[in-house]
């Protein structure tokens, strides 16, 4: 006799095949916990995104969580705090994401910019992992994470509900006291360089008297404290969180246009753009870089930043690791990218040779036998600049 054929139903061997699959949702908690903090977050929201059972079991990453605050209002003459109406004070999750180019002749395209969570958006592709992306001149478009490089940088809070013309940075420090938790002080560069703080105790906005006559250039803070740099001075000071007492950082910056970059709690950098009396040439630009000495409470000059890229840009300066980035992506470490100047010029920075005439350099710049030396605009590479808010887009070419 020969045997008979295998009459079960169809979807009957299928309900048995499913039944066999591994269920995720029974593995143990400490498992789970382990598993994703050792993979990429955006891995955690692919794996959300295959089916429900997933997206329960795997939590949404915190680092793409925003906290944020609600604050009062200020008279925009007046400065007097409002009783009504509020402004969001908003962490945000910070990236740096480098689409992959068509060909290997072709540009790279990088996008800095803050992500925000909406699960309730209807996304156009079924892998739920993509940013949504606005560039000036066009409508809103996802564009899909799957093949990005995409490089953390930190967390970076802004106000929400203001003019743009009217906002230039904002620092957010908690205050660690016993008996005192949850509070917090904040430092609002605000309209042409007025330098506002409010805290948590009071919920009152203030102009900060002690430095009520210098005009605000950049406010950061790094390991526990603010740090302001000023142009009507030319200097930078640490502020103590606690008791807003402030420190003068010495030596004084050599130019008013000066820019404070930290990166992570490792180092922070003083970035000085020196610009040729009476010529505004953008490449004639050159450039003066320091980190912090904390201990000594000064400013030490630097012409090696290892595998690190500054980038100068509109609401927020950051820095990132140029390591695991490829040959000939137009960018590499130990450069400088400006994304903030007027008529979206895009200028790199290296450290060299100058060509130009050394009457044109200021005192204290490194010197190489009779060559000076000194940060200065690399012709190796191009950049368009493609948007500038909400995110930097950047196209490089090679």
């Amino acid at each position: 006799m020969f045997p008979l054929p295998n009459m079960e139903e169809p979807a009957a061997k299928k309900k048995r095949s499913s039944a066999l699959l591994p269920d995720w949702s029974q593995l143990p908690k400490e498992l789970l916990e382990i598993i994703t903090d050792n993979v990429n977050c955006f891995d955690i929201v692919h794996a959300r995104s295959v089916c429900t059972s997933w997206r329960s079991t795997f939590p949404f990453p915190s680092c793409l969580l925003r906290s944020s605050y609600s604050l009062p209002t200020f008279d925009k003459l007046s400065l007097e705090t409002n009783e009504e109406g509020s402004y969001i004070l908003g962490k945000i999750p910070y990236f740096l994401f480098r689409v992959p180019a068509l060909t290997a002749e072709s540009p790279s395209e990088y996008f800095f910019g803050g992500i925000g969570r909406d699960e309730s958006e209807e996304l156009p592709c079924s892998i739920q992992c993509s940013v949504k992306v606005k560039i000036q001149g066009s409508d809103p478009t996802f564009m899909k994470m799957n093949d990005c490089q995409i490089f953390p940088l930190g967390h970076q809070y802004r106000m929400f509900g203001w003019e743009l013309k009217d906002y230039r940075g904002v620092a957010f420090l908690p205050l660690y006291k016993e008996g005192r938790g949850g509070e917090f002080v904040v430092l609002l560069n605000y309209y042409y360089g007025k330098l506002m703080v409010l805290t948590s105790v009071e919920m009152k906005w203030k102009r900060f008297e002690k430095l009520s006559e210098t005009l605000c250039s950049n406010v950061v803070t790094f390991r526990g404290r603010f740090y302001v740099s000023f142009l009507s001075r030319r200097t930078v000071v640490g502020i103590d969180p606690h008791s807003l007492e402030v420190t003068d950082l010495m030596p004084l910056p050599q130019s008013g246009l000066n820019f404070l970059v930290p990166s992570g709690d490792d180092e922070l950098f003083l970035v000085e753009v020196m610009v040729p009396s009476g010529d505004f040439d953008f490449n004639r630009f050159t450039c003066n870089v320091s980190r912090l000495d904390e201990k000594a409470g000064k400013w030490v000059k630097v012409s090696d930043l290892g595998d690190r890229v500054l980038v100068i840009a509109r609401l927020g300066n950051v820095s990132f690791s140029a390591k695991e980035l490829p040959d000939g992506c137009g960018v590499s470490g130990n450069s400088i990218v400006f994304t903030n100047w007027p008529q979206d010029v895009t200028l790199f920075y290296k450290y060299g040779p100058y060509k130009g005439s050394a009457e044109e350099l200021p005192d204290g710049y490194g010197v190489n036998g009779n060559i000076k030396t000194v940060w200065r605009t690399s012709r190796e590479n191009s950049g368009v600049i493609l948007n500038t808010f909400p995110v930097v887009a950047l196209r490089v070419d090679r």
